[in-house]
């Protein structure tokens, strides 16, 4: 399931800050949709994404009913990007359990 969606940026102080894009509820619905099939535990969605020129592979994390897309530094520092900024984010959501290697 690949996906296309706007957010900006926020922060969650804790004991180091986190950086997320909240993901928005129309993209939460279509993420529930496959969310049997894509997640490992505890509701969490493995994803590949993509901020302007950066790739990465991270996942989505359950708050609220919905859904955060965690920026590392990594994926931050590059672009400048800090809480307030507007991304534009692609992303595919990683289904699980495809055919088995033995």
């Amino acid at each position: 399931m690949e996906l296309v969606f706007a957010g900006r940026v926020i922060e969650w102080r804790g004991p180091s800050p986190y950086f997320f894009v909240p993901v928005p509820d129309e993209q939460c619905a279509d993420i529930s949709e496959v969310a049997a099939m894509a997640t490992y535990g505890w509701g969490v969605i493995p994803v590949e994404a993509r901020t302007g020129e950066v790739g990465f592979a991270t996942s989505l994390i359950p708050q609220d009913g919905g859904r955060l897309l965690p920026l590392k530094n990594a994926v931050r520092k590059p672009q400048g990007l800090s809480v307030g900024d507007d991304v534009t984010v692609e992303m595919t959501v990683r289904l699980q359990g495809g055919p088995s290697r033995g």
